[in-house]
């Protein structure tokens, strides 16, 4: 309790807010009830972790009412969204990129972090000991990925290569879908495989390579990193975003992103609620970091998958 007032106090002195008087009318009479749509984790009904601290945080940094709409999947947040009925949604990256196709009234606001700079993934090709020497020579060879839901290991690798002109299909001969991602990967480590579509860990420029995904996993089965060579990497696939309705009132947009980015300096318990897989905190998220994204919904759209 301690903890939250404390975070109450340093949202409002860091905003300047205030509830607006009885006789002013502004945005949030227009509003009513800022309403928040998010999706519960797999298993746990329509209940999230820490939802009245939430909804105080929320409360405080926009000075009025809050309420929060938890969705059964993705589908129905988007749905809730583009029908008005929440104004503020938390997004995988693929939902956000369906949201906006599916109405066009949506933006990003922020968007999480990794402690170690990573704004999200790229898929990459991984092969050892030079045997694919580049994309041209795949038809030559025995490239492996993982399943065909996977969104890092295939749909992301094929949505990058076709955003590049270069066309692969999912039945391509010399591609092979493992039943999972550590069956392909085994697969290279054997010598099953010449190379194979994997995803590793990325910052949004030309930064030095950060540890982690796919390189990782192959070198913790004893491949070591000189065998590896990356023979191409993937536009940036950057995490879901907490997106709001293009026609919410700037001022309401000004608060929640001042908010979002200084949430884990002001208060780490809240932000560890409300994001608990990306701890390095929120920053400024633009509708053109969700390129890869879009790119990843239209192949799936356009080759009949269900997800």
């Amino acid at each position: 309790m301690k903890h939250a007032l404390k975070a109450s106090a340093a949202i409002l002195a860091l905003l300047g807010a205030s509830w607006p008087g009885p006789a002013r009318a502004d945005w949030r009479d227009d509003i009513g009830t800022f309403r928040i749509g998010i999706v519960a984790e797999p298993g746990a009904g329509n209940s999230v972790p820490g939802l009245a601290l939430l909804t105080d945080a929320y409360t405080k940094a926009l000075g009025m009412k809050v309420e929060f709409v938890v969705a059964r999947d993705y589908a129905a947040l988007i749905e809730a969204q583009a029908d008005a009925r929440i104004e503020y949604a938390i997004y995988s990256a693929t939902a956000y990129a369906t949201a906006s196709e599916r109405c066009g009234c949506v933006e990003p606001l922020v968007a999480p972090v990794d402690s170690d700079g990573a704004f999200g993934i790229r898929s990459v090709l991984l092969t050892r000991d030079d045997k694919v020497p580049d994309l041209a020579a795949m038809a030559g060879h025995r490239i492996v990925m993982s399943p065909s839901d996977s969104v890092g290991g295939s749909l992301l690798p094929l949505a990058g290569l076709a955003a590049e002109g270069v066309k692969v299909g999912e039945d391509a001969p010399f591609l092979t879908h493992a039943s999972s991602a550590a069956a392909a990967e085994a697969m290279l480590v054997d010598g099953e495989a010449d190379a194979l579509f994997g995803w590793i860990p990325s910052a949004a420029d030309d930064r030095p390579e950060i540890a982690g995904g796919t390189v990782a996993r192959l070198e913790a089965a004893g491949l070591s990193k000189t065998a590896l060579q990356v023979v191409w990497k993937s536009g940036l696939l950057r995490y879901g975003p907490h997106a709001v309705r293009s026609d919410l009132n700037p001022e309401a947009k000004r608060r929640l992103t001042v908010f979002l980015t200084n949430l884990r300096s002001i208060s780490p318990d809240i932000y560890e609620l409300l994001e608990a897989k990306h701890s390095g905190g929120f920053t400024v998220a633009r509708p053109r970091d969700y390129a890869m994204a879009a790119a990843v919904v239209r192949l799936v759209s356009g080759s009949d998958h269900q997800r």
